[in-house]
């Protein structure tokens, strides 16, 4: 598979941070840690940890999952500020 020839813009790191604040904000509100989050997801920890950090992006449908877990629409985690 070829590599990516040029990094992802900085755009891209700063919506990825957003989005692991919004789901870790998210997290707190309904007052579940993230092995809770996880297990409530179908989820390991270590990626909840990951998208939260924003190490990784999430796929579609572990965002789904994410969303359903904490009863949020989707948009909610992907909207912008």
């Amino acid at each position: 598979m070829p590599s990516r020839r040029s990094p992802y813009p900085a755009w891209i790191h700063t919506r990825r941070t957003e989005l692991g604040l919004r789901i870790a904000t998210l997290r707190h509100q309904a007052a579940l840690s993230q092995d809770q989050l996880a297990s409530r997801a179908g989820m390991d920890r270590r990626s909840i940890q990951r998208y939260e950090a924003a190490v990784r992006d999430p796929r579609y449908a572990d965002l789904l999952l994410i969303a359903h877990a904490l009863e949020v629409p989707l948009t909610d985690l992907l909207r912008e500020d």
